[in-house]
């Protein structure tokens, strides 16, 4: 539990800054990631930096924190809170200025100390609610 719980916190530590040399640490070059409206999911270290981007584009400030997290074996579930500021465009919605705060829950795959696949399941109605692109 210690290990994954520090594997986690690394990984955080790479979501939050984007570093190139710590997806190559913590990231399967065969990862696979699933991710919620693309119907192939992304791979490996530059996969995982895809997403990192995409939401980067339309929250340039944005920022994990972990809030919970449950192992069993290789195998971690992991609430999130992601916060930022609405200042690029985002899933077609110009920016709006808007601070948001949404959960999301992701279930990771570890092997040897890598990453190999993860499930993603970001809120992403409350996102675009709380940019006002979708109805309260």
């Amino acid at each position: 539990m210690q290990d994954s719980k520090h594997l986690m916190e690394q990984f955080v530590e790479f979501i939050n800054t984007a570093s190139e040399k710590l997806a190559d640490e913590l990231v399967s070059p065969k990862a696979v990631f699933h991710v919620p409206g693309r119907p192939e999911p992304v791979v490996g270290p530059a996969g995982y930096l895809e997403i990192i981007e995409m939401m980067r584009a339309g929250f340039p400030d944005i920022q994990w924190t972990l809030e919970e997290t449950i192992a069993e074996g290789d195998n971690v579930a992991a609430r999130f809170t992601m916060r930022g500021t609405h200042q690029g465009n985002f899933f077609g919605v110009p920016p709006t200025g808007k601070k948001i705060a949404v959960q999301a829950m992701n279930f990771y795959r570890w092997s040897n100390g890598q990453i190999i696949g993860e499930r993603g399941q970001p809120d992403l109605l409350g996102l675009l609610q709380q940019i006002g692109a979708a109805p309260m």
